[in-house]
């Protein structure tokens, strides 16, 4: 486990690099997207993934490693704006963003723990086309409990799915990183 660990955090390094690199570029215009539109970022994201895979081809330079950043990125966005109720605060810190980004990561990687207890690290022996179709299949479970007006009768909520969807994004550049997956 202590490899996957020191994995997680390289994973999430890189990630939180970009991430605030950008925020010092573009500050926090995230802070006007909506949950629908998080999702659709996602979706834009994984779905080239999954052209890719199956085209066995690209025609843009950046490859499936820089899109399943993005798509983790735009997670921990999701899950920061489900905390945000204050519509009018569009400006935050590049500190005030790094903590939460930091918290939010904290504990995406308590639950990858977890379920790694539970499961064995049974996403090493997944395939990168499962991670893209369970990240697709979160996005779809996050529009219907959207269109449900956020509400669930035995499921769990959207930021469950943001975490899943942030936790896949990890495995696959882990796998990525060990030579196990397309780049």
């Amino acid at each position: 486990m202590t490899a996957t660990n020191s994995q997680y955090d390289q994973a999430i390094s890189n990630c939180r690099n970009i991430f605030l690199k950008k925020t010092g570029d573009y500050g926090t215009s995230w802070r006007v997207y909506r949950t629908i539109s998080i999702v659709d970022q996602i979706y834009i994201k994984a779905r080239r993934i999954r052209t890719i895979q199956e085209k066995q081809e690209q025609k843009i330079e950046d490859g499936i490693k820089s899109e399943f950043q993005g798509i983790l990125n735009y997670a921990v966005i999701g899950l920061i704006q489900l905390d945000i109720t204050d519509e009018n605060v569009e400006d935050l810190s590049v500190k005030e963003v790094s903590a939460m980004y930091d918290s939010k990561v904290a504990m995406a990687k308590q639950l990858m723990n977890d379920k790694n207890h539970d499961y064995g690290e049974a996403w090493r022996e997944m395939s990168q086309e499962s991670f893209i179709d369970l990240i697709l299949a979160k996005l779809l479970r996050i529009k219907q409990i959207l269109a449900n007006n956020g509400v669930t009768v035995i499921s769990e909520g959207i930021d469950a799915n943001f975490f899943d969807i942030l936790n896949y994004a990890v495995f696959g550049l882990i796998l990525i990183d060990e030579g196990k997956h397309l780049k």
